[in-house]
């Protein structure tokens, strides 16, 4: 089985040649290249292409799915990626094959056979994958991506709570706290400041110097002397808190839902 690694950082690139060697003893390494116009030169002068292509996303002189809009690549590609779950998640839309680094021994034994399985005659064609389409997802400016749950410290216990489960931030004496939709409360080291910058805009607003809330957290809002708008939290035995005339338009827009 005649396979080509696309890869650009030359320790990644002997690390997958050992470890190929280590699974299997019938791999041929026909050649490791570390760019796209290297690669491109490379089909160029080898037509029939590899059996199997191990290719980097990212390599020094552009994408890895640049190749294939500049020649033809012929052989079973599987992808090796230090991406996060957005890309993985491209990766599963568009039905292709890949491994995240750093790469198991197992995950590379299970590509590999599944790439043998795939080049059998009794198998029938796969549909072609669309490699274009993969590298405008991967032009495109990446999504932000938002913490889903804080740490918190109860005795010797660490606790995961879901931020879609926290209501309320405020600071009280130098303190930072979260509360929950159940009414607990727990202590946290962020502080407002951090969090601010961490959770999604959409769903939590910084209605002052304190606090913090979530949309799915307000009961009603209501005119209040001074053009202060006064929150009303779903919270039990929770004050309620004061929007100040400044910010008041501000919340109004989010509240309402920003365009």
């Amino acid at each position: 089985m005649r396979v080509l690694i696309i890869e650009d950082e030359i320790p990644s690139r002997l690390n997958l040649q050992r470890a190929l060697k280590a699974i299997a003893d019938d791999l041929e390494i026909v050649g490791m290249l570390g760019s796209v116009s290297e690669s491109v030169e490379w089909f160029g002068a080898h037509p029939e292409g590899a059996d199997l292509i191990f290719m980097d996303v990212q390599l020094s002189d552009g994408l890895g799915f640049d190749i294939f809009k500049a020649t033809k690549v012929s052989g079973q590609v599987v992808i090796t990626t230090a991406y996060d779950n957005y890309a993985l998640d491209a990766f599963k839309i568009h039905s292709v094959d890949y491994l995240l680094k750093p790469i198991e021994h197992e995950a590379l034994r299970s590509a590999v056979d599944h790439c043998r399985a795939l080049s059998q005659p009794s198998q029938a064609a796969q549909p072609a994958i669309d490699y274009a389409k993969l590298a405008e997802l991967f032009t495109q400016p990446a999504k932000p991506r938002y913490k889903d749950r804080f740490l918190v410290k109860v005795g010797d216990k660490i606790i995961p709570i879901d931020t879609d489960h926290i209501n309320l931030f405020y600071a009280e004496s130098k303190t930072t706290y979260l509360t929950t939709s159940e009414g607990r409360e727990y202590v946290i080291d962020d502080s407002l400041d951090t969090i601010e910058s961490k959770v999604d805009g959409a769903k939590f607003y910084r209605i002052g110097r304190s606090h913090i809330v979530a949309l799915r957290a307000i009961q009603v809002v209501t005119k209040h002397f001074g053009s202060r708008l006064k929150v009303q939290l779903k919270l039990p035995q929770r004050d309620d808190l004061f929007v100040s005339r400044a910010r008041a338009n501000d919340f109004l827009e989010w509240l309402n839902g920003r365009e």
